[in-house]
């Protein structure tokens, strides 16, 4: 019997030049549990990301938020979280934007410091996990 054999698999898109580019969804719904990939800051239209990490985190939290919707999820579905940074210094303001949005929620979560992202613009990108019962 084959991993989620009998459930519907559901893949959801926001559009982003990557993902027919790398091959992968935003997000992939498999019964009750939602994934959402790892969002970086990508803009509207092609724009540039904002410059600091706080307001880059929330756009990575509004994607992926988006992302959840669109599978059937809520922010306060989210089970887990994990949070990549390029630069260390940056934590605290990313786990404030983190916080504003999961302050009640808390899922489980991770912040792991990278030496890069895809683009070199990029300050963070997050990861999601949500569990819709």
């Amino acid at each position: 019997m084959g991993t989620g054999e009998g459930l519907r698999r559901r893949l959801v898109s926001s559009g982003s030049p990557y993902e027919p580019e790398i091959g992968f969804s935003r997000a992939v719904a498999v019964g009750p549990h939602v994934f959402v990939s790892g969002t970086a800051p990508v803009m509207p239209d092609g724009a540039h990301p904002p410059a600091d990490a706080y307001a880059q985190a929330r756009r990575c939290l509004e994607i992926v938020e988006m992302a959840l919707a669109e599978a059937g999820a809520r922010l306060e579905d989210v089970v887990r979280t994990r949070l990549y940074l390029t630069r260390r210094e940056d934590w605290k303001e990313t786990a404030r934007a983190h916080g504003e949005v999961f302050g009640t929620i808390r899922p489980a979560s991770t912040f792991v410091v990278v030496s890069g992202l895809l683009d070199a613009r990029w300050l963070v990108e997050i990861e999601a996990q949500a569990y819709v019962a």
